[in-house]
């Protein structure tokens, strides 16, 4: 049986039972159905813990895939395939910098949510910024 609701975000529904929180009103703010598979895409990135591992390390400094590798304890080609995904999901961005191409966290509000919520779990207090060798042995 097909719904008589129409699909759009902006309907008003009715919500057969009152309770007391306007939910017919709050609906007019529903994401779509997109933003919720779009929103998803990021949080499935978050259920591996190795892209948890390169994402917290590429939260607070930005690394070739030699050094992620190394970092987190796999090889270039394993580690090069998460990069691809967490880069598909805009949640990295990359740079050439000669032969070597850097990796560091985007700059976008999802990125940066994602950046709190790694920091948060794991109860870091972030520096703030991005450090360099030469910043750290100052």
């Amino acid at each position: 049986m097909e719904s008589k609701i129409p699909k759009s975000k902006y309907c008003l529904r009715h919500i057969p039972h009152d309770h007391g929180y306007d939910t017919e009103q709050l609906l007019k703010f529903l994401p779509t159905e997109k933003e919720f598979a779009e929103a998803a895409d990021i949080f499935s990135q978050l259920c591996d813990s190795t892209r948890l591992r390169i994402l917290w390390l590429l939260c607070h400094s930005e690394e070739c895939v030699g050094d992620i590798a190394a970092a987190v304890e796999m090889s270039a080609p394993a580690v090069s395939h998460h990069l691809r995904v967490l880069k598909q999901a805009g949640l990295i961005t990359s740079r050439r910098e000669g032969k070597e191409v850097l990796y560091t966290l985007s700059d976008t509000k999802e990125a940066k949510l994602v950046h709190q919520m790694i920091d948060g779990v794991f109860a870091m207090k972030c520096p703030g910024k991005k450090h360099n060798k030469s910043e750290i042995q100052e």
